[in-house]
């Protein structure tokens, strides 16, 4: 009589090779781990350099038997800024470089059926699209986890029936037009309150083209994941259920796993401070000068890790903060800022005296602390940040 060997649930998690998937995916991966799932955490070479000279992330994970990193190249060179304006680039090279080297991975080896090791279960990022394929292929569910809001992604998969109700492209510049055609969203967003892409002319547009394919490629998932929670988002959530019918709000991640490390007996060690899963050096300086300010005080600036303004705009906003005699934290990213020379540039004198009176600017914070401080009473954000 023939025996099949028993197959562990392995789940191999794929994130979008930026700040906040991986931060977002790696807390999943670590809630998976102390419900002793076996978890393949692949990331791109950039990405795990930056997590290990920038946090002790490789080193923290190693608590766990049955996590693992694996990496593959994204194919970019090295001096490639890899922000926001560099999404298109960025996914193109893997297609080309990362995704074969994943196939052959998960198709025929080490974590193909199989072998001891097999993949069972794909997370991937909802804009890679090659994953249906693939988990195709090999037979296991595939499930997209998108780490922006489903608010967010909502308007991206809106686009097709917009195409097709000939509200997009856009017929004049007035962005306070209202969109009718966003089921859900009806009577309540304006041309201006969709993503960026949208204003263009050209349906050719390669971020078109790639959140088109996108939108044709999620429905083809078993389930999507959210950090989200069904009170905060319930309207859209019931509009996804007509895109996939399995939709897991299963955040917020963050307060999560907090609550599992503080109760998990497998772990006894571990704290609830988990490490940091920052591809930026984090400055916790801020978090002394936060100390020293009164309750609900001061206006958190953070335009995340991808987003670039230009040098008028970050006076703009100087100058904002500054007359608005408010105490500010201001998170300014190296490289954040186009047209502006760090060492040569005059700031005005007004600027530097009121930062220097209420103010406090740093490269990166640890942000889940900044947030959670009890000085903390407004946050200017780019929108992108769903730890608030």
């Amino acid at each position: 009589m023939s025996h099949q060997r028993a197959v562990s649930p392995h789940v191999l998690i794929f994130p979008l090779p930026l700040q906040g998937p991986v931060n977002c995916m790696l807390k999943l991966a670590e809630l998976l781990s102390l419900g002793q799932i076996q978890v393949t955490f692949l990331n791109t070479l950039h990405i795990q350099e930056r997590l290990r000279n920038c946090t002790g992330a490789e080193v923290y994970f190693k608590r766990y038997p049955n996590f693992r990193f694996e990496t593959v190249p994204d194919g970019l060179p090295e001096e490639n800024p890899r922000t926001g304006d560099q999404i298109g680039n960025l996914l193109e090279s893997m297609d080309a470089v990362a995704v074969p080297i994943f196939r052959g991975m998960v198709t025929s080896g080490v974590y193909g059926p199989g072998s001891e090791n097999q993949v069972t279960c794909i997370i991937a990022d909802g804009i890679f699209t090659f994953a249906a394929d693939i988990a195709r292929e090999i037979g296991v569910p595939l499930l997209y986890f998108d780490t922006i809001s489903p608010c967010g992604l909502w308007t991206y998969l809106c686009l097709p029936k917009l195409i097709e109700a000939g509200e997009f492209p856009f017929k004049d510049d007035n962005l306070d037009e209202i969109i009718r055609n966003a089921p859900g969203m009806e009577g309540i967003i304006r041309r201006r309150d969709l993503p960026s892409f949208y204003r263009t002319n050209n349906v050719n547009d390669r971020i078109i083209q790639l959140v088109l394919k996108e939108d044709k490629h999620i429905p083809l998932a078993q389930g999507l994941i959210f950090n989200t929670f069904e009170e905060l988002e319930a309207p859209i959530l019931s509009q996804m259920l007509n895109v996939c019918p399995n939709i897991y709000a299963v955040g917020p991640l963050h307060s999560h796993l907090k609550t599992r490390l503080q109760a998990a007996e497998t772990c006894p060690k571990v704290q609830p401070t988990i490490t940091s899963n920052s591809i930026w050096r984090e400055d916790s300086s801020c978090i002394s000068w936060l100390d020293a300010q009164p309750s609900k005080s001061v206006i958190y600036v953070s335009i995340g890790s991808l987003a670039v303004i230009t040098k008028d705009q970050l006076f703009e906003i100087w100058h904002g903060l500054v007359n608005s005699g408010s105490r500010f934290l201001w998170v300014r990213r190296p490289g954040s800022v186009t047209g502006l020379d760090q060492e040569t540039e005059e700031i005005p004198s007004e600027l530097s005296r009121g930062t220097k009176e209420r103010g406090y600017i740093v490269t990166w914070a640890p942000q889940e602390d900044v947030l959670g401080h009890p000085a903390i009473g407004g946050f200017l954000t780019h929108s992108g940040t769903l730890e608030a």
